[in-house]
């Protein structure tokens, strides 16, 4: 997920740079954009990106750590954290750790998307 692309920092705003980044991840999460489990880029990818400071996007990220928007896996990265309703925070989760499986299997996103499709359309039995 490019998180850059759908983040849009205003320098002429109000809002300064780490408080835009914060209520775009915000935004994001609450619109089910990102999903819980999903790994967010680390803080030099997103602020070589989105042409910021690291320690602007590293302020971002520690006080949506700090509000439970997000959370640091060690070496592992940065994810969404789950929020208040966990039947659908599990099952963001259990989507994004299918997908990844399926990429790591080498099937490619479109093929993915059809399986998926297939799945919930009721097909028994999609093409593999």
């Amino acid at each position: 997920m490019d998180l850059a692309a759908r983040l849009a920092i205003d320098h002429d705003s109000d809002h300064a740079p780490f408080e835009q980044v914060r209520l775009g991840v915000i935004d994001l999460v609450t619109r089910g954009q990102l999903l819980v489990g999903e790994r967010l880029p680390t803080v030099r990818a997103l602020a070589a990106d989105l042409d910021l400071a690291p320690n602007t996007v590293a302020k971002s990220y520690r006080e949506l750590e700090a509000a439970g928007i997000i959370e640091t896996r060690g070496r592992r990265g940065t994810f969404v954290k789950a929020g208040s309703n966990t039947t659908l925070d599990d099952a963001q989760r259990a989507t994004v750790d299918h997908v990844a499986a399926l990429r790591a299997m080498g099937v490619d996103d479109a093929t993915i998307v059809d399986l998926v499709t297939r799945a919930v359309g009721g097909d028994e039995h999609p093409a593999g």
